[in-house]
């Protein structure tokens, strides 16, 4: 007889994390991968490649149950808004109804004890998941480099000067493709992954130190200019992103300039026994994306 493989969803498909994730998992045939996306039109191209797609809109609860049907193993990915607190509890709710049997759940850095906002909110939403009886996974990055490249749609480099707002405070990093990875593997082997809590980050630098590395190695001058986390709120909110998110990242970023952030300088070693290669430093980041910084 042969072994049903396992279903494995992933949420977020046409977002940065989730669509790598997606794209560490295509090749591997022991598991079959289904996209979830937002409408017909979002399923065209992963339909055109092949990929099984699922209706999944986080503000549509009533597609949440048919979308889970089947699903053995799943990636819970949500937006940065407030809104992510119900959003999650509905979804694993209809997960725990669907007979879903792991959840592999994308939150935020921090250390258990940590008072920052939407850092706490997903640790209430890793708590819930662990309550409702599942197998899990736990992933916390830290600071995603490609922060770098645009947070919200705000550029952050411009002409060779990084507007950023934490002061000199020094801080761990770890690129999103490496997250992604990390997610990928933890799909896979459940079983080797199940009830562990892991932190994400490999490279401490402030920005001034970013500004350096990227002076040296692209050969163009680099500065860091930290403007006032006030500068950031209003930014965001130009951009109409929602506030009550970014008025945490708002807290955030004030006490972080302040070293008023226990543990923020932690890296960890748990990479390579994770997924078999070394982390992303900074040094490969900039030189990865170099077209995208030099001016």
């Amino acid at each position: 007889m042969t072994q049903q493989k396992p279903v494995v969803l992933i949420t977020g498909a046409t977002g940065q994390i989730g669509g790598d994730t997606l794209r560490n998992l295509l090749n591997d045939d022991s598991i079959t991968l289904v996209a979830a996306v937002r409408s017909p039109a979002k399923a065209e191209p992963f339909e055109a490649q092949g990929i099984r797609t699922v209706i999944l809109d986080f503000d549509k609860e009533e597609t949440l149950a048919p979308a889970l049907q089947g699903i053995d193993r799943a990636f819970l990915v949500t937006g940065y808004t407030v809104h992510m607190l119900r959003q999650s509890k509905a979804f694993v709710d209809q997960a725990k109804k669907a007979g879903v049997q792991h959840i592999v759940h994308l939150g935020a850095c921090g250390r258990d004890d940590t008072t920052i906002g939407h850092w706490a909110w997903h640790q209430f939403v890793e708590r819930y998941i662990e309550w409702s009886g599942f197998s899990f996974t736990h992933l916390r990055p830290e600071c995603f480099m490609q922060n770098l490249l645009s947070y919200d749609g705000t550029q952050a480099v411009k002409e060779g000067v990084i507007e950023q707002y934490t002061g000199d405070a020094r801080f761990s990093w770890v690129d999103g493709e490496d997250v992604a990875r990390v997610a990928a593997h933890t799909l896979l082997h459940p079983l080797k992954h199940a009830g562990k809590t892991y932190r994400l980050g490999y490279d401490v630098q402030s920005y001034g130190d970013i500004a350096a590395i990227m002076t040296r190695l692209l050969g163009q001058p680099f500065r860091y200019d930290a403007k006032s986390p006030d500068v950031f709120l209003e930014n965001m909110r130009a951009a109409g992103a929602e506030m009550a998110y970014m008025t945490c990242v708002h807290d955030n970023f004030t006490r972080m300039a302040a070293r008023q952030i226990p543990g923020v300088e932690e890296t960890f070693d748990n990479f390579p026994g994770i997924t078999g290669r070394q982390p992303v430093t900074w040094e490969d980041f900039v030189q990865k994306h170099r077209s995208a910084f030099a001016y």
